[in-house]
């Protein structure tokens, strides 16, 4: 779910700007899943501009403060979470620790890295969330261990319903700055799409694999 339209498709800009989000109309990118994508997002390219993660932390900030007024702690997920999750931590002055995809197979063999009370209420943060399987493994891992998970963030959601129907079957509310959407729509805003290939780019949000 969108945290505000205004901050949406100020995301989205920002992210268009820096190239952490590029966008192919014809020749699609292919995921290690083995779906055609016509979008490449990798936001980890925000923590190379100053200015940018700045405001991206300050937005997370706000949004954790609105949704989640109850926090105590934040949670990264590796690797993608891990940069913006402690920018945002260390801007709210909250406790914080990452979640690993698997346990280390030496020393203590942590999955979650860091340190956060059991009874800390906890939201979890990601880059961004595609089916939300990464999301929802970290999530799983930390409540397994007996901690207290009351949402999740991210900058940047593809608006899959796989990922609405995960989170929604366990009960988890989760939010992000942006959206594919807004991208799209900040685009043919801009005269860089007809209606047609925007009507096509969100064909393929509802069914991915069929292309």
């Amino acid at each position: 779910m969108i945290f505000d339209e205004k901050i949406a498709l100020e995301v989205a800009l920002l992210l268009l700007k820096v190239k952490a989000i590029l966008l192919e109309k014809q020749n699609y990118f292919v995921w290690a899943s083995g779906i055609k994508s016509p979008i490449y997002c990798d936001n980890r390219i925000v923590l190379g501009y100053p200015e940018e993660r700045t405001r991206i932390k300050k937005l997370l900030a706000a949004l954790v403060q609105s949704k989640f007024p109850t926090v105590q702690a934040l949670s990264g997920v590796a690797t993608a979470g891990i940069g913006i999750g402690a920018l945002t931590a260390d801007y709210l002055q909250l406790p914080y620790s990452y979640v690993r995809s698997s346990a280390k197979a030496h020393g203590k063999q942590n999955q979650i890295e860091g340190y956060i009370s059991e009874n800390m209420p906890i939201v979890v943060v990601e880059d961004l969330i595609s089916t939300g399987g990464s999301t929802l493994k970290a999530i799983d891992a930390l409540q397994s261990t007996g901690h207290h998970v009351i949402g999740a963030i991210a900058i940047f959601t593809y608006g899959f319903e796989k990922a609405n129907q995960a989170f929604a079957d366990i009960g988890i509310p989760y939010y992000t700055l942006s959206s594919y959407a807004y991208v799209i729509d900040l685009l043919e805003k801009e005269g860089q799409l007809d209606a047609e290939t925007k009507a096509t780019l969100l064909q393929w949000r509802d069914n991915p694999k069929s292309f």
